[in-house]
C-alpha cells in the first residue's frame, strides 16, 4: 500500500534534457579505465519555466505504522545501534530494496522519532531509477527541485554532484569562513519536504562527509518560558536568495516563492515538536519588527547550530544510504574535499518526498 497523497501533476515540456558541464569527461575518457558506473544519474535540466507547486492533503505512512515497529526492526538478522541518545540510527542487516509496504511505513516512523536512520552494505544504487523513484514514492509525492537539476527523464530524482567545474562554487557560501550551510531542504516551500533517501554513487575517500541535527531535540532543550513564547509564531521562508545566487538561471523551472510557517511544527505521525526554523531559507517573524525578529532568529539559529548534544555526522561510504525526516532535521554537506581537475568529484542522489503543510498544534 502507499500513500494516499495526491498532487497536481506538471506537464514536463516537450524539450531534450540538457546535460550539465562536468571537469570529467564522460563523453571520451573512461574513469580510472573504465566507463563511470553512474554516467546515468549525472544532472540533466530541460529549459522552460513550469508551473507552481500547488498545496495538497498528505497522510504520513508513519501514521499508519505499527507503534514496536516489528516488521522492520525485529527482522532476521538486523542488528539495530543508536549513533546518539538525541538522534541517529544506523541499521545493519537489512536491504532497503526488500522492504515491505509495512515495513516502509515503520521506516518512516522510526525516521520521525530518530530524525536520521544509516543503512550500510545497501544494493539501493544499483537496483536502477525506476525503483528508486517508486521507493520514494511510497512516502509522498516527489518533489521537483525549482533549479532544474534531475536525472535524465526522471525529474524527480536529484543528483548532488560536484566536481572542479560542476558546482565547484556555492554562491550561497563562497564568502564564508566555512562550507557549513545548516538547512531543511526546501523549507520555503508550501508543502515541506518529509522522508527523504539520500545516498552515495562516488564519494572521495577522504571528507564530503554530511552533517545532520535534530530539531525537535533543539527544542526539548529550551526552558518551557521560552518554548511557549515561540508556540503560535511564524516566519517566512524565502527560495529567492537561492535563485538570485544561482550561475545558471536558465536551469531554473518555476519562479521562487516566499511562504509562511510556524516556527515550531506539529509531527503528524509522533505528534512531537520541533524547531523550523534555518539560517539559509528563513527570513523574519511574520509580526515583529526587524531587530525584534532577529533577535530570536539569530539566538534559535545558532542554538540549533552549536548544540553537539543532538549531532551526528555521516561518513559516506559505497552502499551507504541515509534515510531522514526533513520535518525534524537539518543537514549541512561539508566541502572538505580536495578537488583535481577531471578527476575528482562527489556524486549523490536524493529521493525528496513531500509530506504536509507545517502546522503547529498546540498548546
Amino acid at each position: 500500500m502507499t500513500t494516499t497523497t495526491t498532487q497536481t501533476e506538471t506537464a514536463t515540456p516537450q524539450v531534450a534534457p540538457i546535460r550539465f558541464e562536468t571537469s570529467v569527461n564522460y563523453d571520451e575518457a573512461p574513469v580510472n579505465g573504465f566507463p563511470y558506473k553512474y554516467a546515468n544519474y549525472l544532472p540533466h535540466f530541460i529549459p522552460g519555466l513550469q508551473p507552481p507547486l500547488q498545496e495538497f492533503e498528505h497522510h504520513d505512512p508513519g501514521a499508519r505504522a505499527d507503534p514496536s515497529k516489528a516488521a522492520l526492526l525485529k527482522a532476521s538478522g538486523i542488528t539495530v545501534n543508536e549513533i546518539t541518545p538525541a538522534t541517529g540510527t544506523e541499521i545493519h542487516g537489512i536491504q532497503l530494496s526488500s522492504l515491505t509496504d509495512a515495513q516502509k511505513d515503520e521506516l518512516a516512523l522510526l525516521a520521525a522519532e530518530r530524525g536520521v536512520v544509516v543503512f550500510r552494505g545497501q544494493d539501493f544504487a544499483d537496483i536502477g531509477p525506476e525503483r528508486q523513484r517508486a521507493f520514494g514514492a511510497h512516502f509522498g509525492p516527489l518533489h521537483v527541485h525549482q533549479h532544474g537539476g534531475h536525472v535524465k527523464d526522471f525529474p524527480e530524482l536529484l543528483p548532488v554532484y560536484r566536481d572542479f567545474k560542476a558546482g565547484s562554487v556555492d554562491n550561497e557560501i563562497k564568502n564564508n569562513v566555512s562550507s557549513i550551510k545548516w538547512h531543511s531542504d526546501m523549507s520555503y516551500e508550501i508543502n515541506g519536504m518529509g522522508t527523504t533517501i539520500f545516498f552515495s554513487l562516488s564519494t572521495p575517500v577522504s571528507g564530503g562527509d554530511t552533517l545532520y541535527l535534530s530539531t525537535t531535540a533543539a527544542y526539548n532543550a529550551l526552558s518551557e518560558t521560552y518554548r511557549t513564547r515561540l508556540h503560535g509564531l511564524q516566519a517566512t521562508h524565502s527560495g529567492y536568495q537561492q535563485a538570485q545566487v544561482a550561475e545558471n538561471k536558465e536551469r531554473y523551472i518555476r519562479e521562487p516563492i516566499e511562504t509562511v510557517h510556524p516556527i515550531v511544527r506539529t509531527h503528524p505521525a509522533t505528534g512531537t515538536k520541533s524547531l523550523y526554523v534555518n539560517r539559509l531559507y528563513t527570513r523574519r517573524i511574520v509580526g515583529l519588527k526587524e531587530e525584534e525578529s532577529a533577535s530570536i532568529l539569530d539566538f534559535l539559529y545558532n542554538h540549533i547550530e552549536h548544540g553537539q548534544d543532538w549531532h551526528i555526522r555521516v561518513h559516506w561510504t559505497p552502499g551507504t544510504v541515509v534515510v531522514y525526516d526533513n520535518r525534524v532535521t537539518q543537514h549541512s554537506a561539508l566541502r572538505d574535499f580536495q578537488v583535481k581537475e577531471g578527476e575528482t568529484r562527489r556524486h549523490m542522489l536524493r529521493i525528496t518526498p513531500q509530506g504536509e503543510r507545517p502546522r503547529f498544534d498546540g498548546p
